[in-house]
């Protein structure tokens, strides 16, 4: 960053499994938030919180403006795929949905973001991704289309 440059930048990102095969349970999470997380400090971000369910993340950061959001989500889904892959966890092989959520927050948000996300397995035993996805878009405002959001899992059974 260049002298005399100062930003104070959050943003939370929500990516989604591709396949109901590929799903994560418990113990694989918090291996694969903690590689995502080191991900986003390989890339001059300070990461926050990664956290998520078993067809989604949340990843909560605070961004470097140098790098854009896109060029973000795209190192964090080609990095966390090959590393998933070379574990040989799946059957099949492992990728995430197209497209990606991204909110950006205020200081003074950050505690209680951190708080919603820390929270997502409890949060998810009443409430599918599909509803909470949806109240974050309408929430902040974002029109979108059904057909445009992200295929949802509703229907597989978290036994993982």
């Amino acid at each position: 960053m260049k002298p005399g440059t100062f930003t104070q930048l959050y943003e939370q990102l929500v990516i989604a499994v591709k396949f109901w095969e590929c799903l994560f349970n418990p113990s694989r999470r918090k291996i694969i938030f903690s590689y995502i997380s080191g991900i986003l400090t390989n890339l001059g971000h300070k990461s926050l919180i990664v956290n998520g369910y078993s067809d989604h993340v949340h990843i909560f950061f605070g961004r470097n403006p140098s790098i854009s959001t896109s060029d973000t989500v795209s190192a964090i889904k080609k990095s966390s795929s090959y590393f998933i892959n070379e574990q040989g966890w799946f059957v099949g092989k492992f990728q995430w949905q197209d497209g990606y959520g991204a909110f950006s927050y205020s200081r003074s948000h950050v505690d209680d973001v951190y708080k919603y996300i820390a929270n997502q397995e409890d949060h998810h035993k009443s409430s599918r991704f599909r509803d909470e996805y949806k109240e974050m878009l309408n929430k902040c405002e974002i029109e979108f289309e059904e057909r445009f959001l992200f295929d949802f899992f509703d229907d597989v059974d978290e036994r993982l």
